[in-house]
């Protein structure tokens, strides 16, 4: 069911408002007046067909969670806690009247992102580009010129090795052998974590023989739990067979892939996860997801953010992100910045600048061409002020929402950075006229004495 307005109560009426005890110049507070909440909430309740049932959350509400919890870097249960415990993420998320106990459970946080899917997230980061123009960060015409580049989101899961990726798989087996009443002639409790603990071991100790022996067992000792669940599984009821048949399905991949296997499975909970090599000295390789990023050339503010899986290369997903930039900015882009990777790739009605570009330079387009690092440490602020160093949402739509939440974050810090700035101005200017005021007056006291 659609959500309801917000009617105020009776009990209400003896009770201060929000913005008679705040700071109404506070950056939050004036955050809020520049984004169009409107269109986020018609956006937001499209999803809901159904006029039966219990009326869905406010909006607003999940959008300001959502937008708090990318510019903050918070958990689900932590924004949730912060909301309670703060009075600007209360007005900021629409609230009028104080509150002291949670608007939500987190989880609701979980299915809200189900319901709104990629396009409503794209829908909160327009929203910020909007207000970034409003706020004055940016004018329409810093979207013309913009920088591209490409970089990987790691997934919340644990390095990969054979050997726990084997002991994870015969674990599932065996639970989902006792939950559907499989009897199994030997499930190797005591054997298989004694086998991934003396890995470990080995491998430190860099004996290679008897590590590769070790491997061989356990992959042994997995592959017959695996046969003897197969071949009960016609025992099962049907809604648990294709389940079961999933986990069957990994895990034989998991047995049967090796080193120089290309697709490999590197999570058991979490196939979409990719190995992904970028060339850096310190993290050779990344398991997540290529995630393409464009930004304004001068101020940064983050017009086009996207998931790209498959691990493509970085030339052939260029007209993909500014076709999104022209989408959420409603402005093509006249010309893109880009690195050595984009190498070959020409899209019509837009100049390719290069790193390296010699031909055809002028003074101009070599400043800008110079400009292109300047999306590295904005790559970086949303890896460790935001949340891109690590997402831990489940699947490839949770890829896909949570990059473009993590480019919406960015720009909210951006807008929040340029009006505390202005508001200290404010406060500067205020205070130095309050004090020339006092000085007039004190001077006119005295000559009047």
């Amino acid at each position: 069911m659609r959500p309801k307005p917000v009617v105020p109560e009776s009990e209400d009426l003896f009770r201060s408002r929000l913005d008679q005890q705040i700071n109404m110049r506070h950056a939050l507070v004036r955050l809020a007046g520049l984004i169009d909440w409107a269109e986020i909430e018609r956006t937001f309740s499209e999803p809901f067909t159904s006029g039966r049932g219990r009326p869905a959350l406010a909006p607003r509400l999940i959008a300001g969670l959502l937008y708090l919890q990318h510019t903050f870097d918070a958990s689900d249960e932590a924004v949730v806690n912060t909301w309670v415990e703060n009075p600007y993420w209360q007005y900021f998320c629409g609230e009028v009247y104080l509150q002291t106990e949670a608007p939500i459970d987190p989880s609701s946080l979980t299915r809200w992102r189900k319901r709104i899917g990629e396009e409503g997230v794209e829908t909160l980061l327009m929203a910020t580009i909007e207000a970034a123009h409003r706020g004055g960060v940016v004018r329409a015409s810093s979207v013309d010129r913009v920088i591209v580049d490409t970089t990987v989101m790691p997934k919340a899961i644990a390095h990969p090795t054979d050997s726990r990726l084997l002991e994870k798989s015969r674990q599932h087996l065996v639970k989902v052998a006792e939950e559907h009443g499989l009897h199994l002639r030997q499930n190797y409790n005591r054997i298989a974590p004694r086998l991934a603990t003396q890995i470990g071991r080995y491998a430190h100790a860099k004996q290679f023989k008897r590590m590769r022996r070790a491997v061989r067992t356990l992959r042994s000792r997995v592959g017959r739990v695996q046969r003897e669940v197969a071949r009960q599984l016609g025992e099962l009821p049907e809604q648990a067979q294709a389940k079961v048949r999933d986990l069957l399905a990994r895990t034989g991949r998991i047995l049967t892939q090796r080193t120089k296997d290309r697709n490999k499975l590197y999570a058991l909970h979490a196939p979409e996860v990719e190995c992904i090599s970028k060339g850096k000295a310190r993290t050779p390789y990344e398991f997540g997801v290529k995630v393409s990023i464009a930004t304004t050339l001068k101020q940064g503010l983050v017009v086009g953010m996207r998931s790209m899986p498959g691990n493509p290369y970085d030339g052939h997903t260029l007209a993909e992100t500014l076709e999104q930039v022209t989408i959420l900015a409603e402005r093509k882009p006249t010309t893109a910045i880009v690195d050595k990777g984009y190498r070959g790739v020409e899209i019509e009605g837009v100049r390719i600048l290069r790193s390296g570009q010699k031909r055809g330079v002028t003074r101009t387009l070599k400043a800008m061409i110079h400009r292109r690092s300047a999306i590295e440490p904005g790559i970086g602020h949303m890896k460790m002020d935001g949340r891109l160093g690590r997402n831990p949402l489940k699947g490839a739509l949770g890829d896909a929402l949570h990059a473009v939440m993590c480019g919406a974050g960015h720009n909210l810090r951006l807008i929040l950075a340029k009006l505390r700035l202005l508001c200290a101005r404010w406060d500067i200017a205020l205070t130095e006229l309050l004090a020339a005021r006092i000085a007039s007056t004190r001077l006119s006291l005295r000559v009047n004495t």
